[in-house]
């Protein structure tokens, strides 16, 4: 037996909100080697890029969870291999802290080291992204979703999910010209999801 999907929102909405909280306690925290004897503003200077990796992490997440929102209200019913998918895609994004944390800390270490913490970093949000896909692929395949749904929307929808992987690659291949323009491209391609698309919420009560 199939059963609603209000508990699995509810303990994805909690995983989410848990990973942004530690996410915040990670990054926004002075490391052992801030110089504390020059005041505070050349201690938080020496912490730009925890910040920077920090508003660009929660916009990643944020995107992650209106894009969770608004597929799962078309979700209707749950079956045993949706909520592994949904398991699944909620192990990448509790990883998204330590990946962050190690992507602040190696920005100015090593070619090495830049590339295997960018390699952490876009493998922990491309494994989220794979996990969307495929958690509306099955729902899809086993008529979880409303009846209602125009079969033409639930297409665009998962025409505009198989772009995040693509484009998370994209991101990745910029960490070899300069790791901060690779950051900078991932807060672009958050832009590009927050822009109203298939199967999003309206802008108002009165939008299509």
């Amino acid at each position: 037996m199939a059963r609603d999907s209000a508990r699995v929102e509810a303990f994805s909405d909690a995983v989410i909100a848990v990973a942004l909280t530690v996410m915040a306690v990670e990054l926004l925290q002075f490391s052992p080697g801030t110089p504390k004897d020059k005041g505070l503003g050349a201690a938080l200077g020496h912490e730009w890029r925890s910040y920077l990796a920090y508003v660009i992490t929660f916009a990643i997440v944020g995107q992650i969870w209106l894009t969770h929102h608004n597929m799962w209200r078309y979700v209707v019913r749950v079956d045993q291999m949706l909520l592994v998918l949904n398991l699944a895609l909620m192990l990448f994004v509790a990883a998204i802290p330590f990946t962050a944390r190690q992507l602040a800390d190696h920005l100015r270490g090593t070619d090495a080291d830049q590339q295997i913490s960018a390699a952490l970093y876009v493998g922990t949000v491309l494994g989220e992204a794979l996990f969307f896909n495929l958690s509306w692929w099955w729902a899809r395949r086993r008529k979880l979703l409303h009846p209602d749904l125009d079969p033409r929307l639930a297409k665009a929808v998962a025409r505009r999910y198989r772009l995040g992987p693509l484009l998370y690659l994209i991101a990745f291949a910029v960490v070899f010209i300069d790791p901060i323009l690779s950051l900078f491209a991932y807060l672009l391609l958050v832009g590009l999801y927050l822009i109203r698309g298939p199967g999003d919420l309206p802008s108002s009560a009165g939008s299509a």
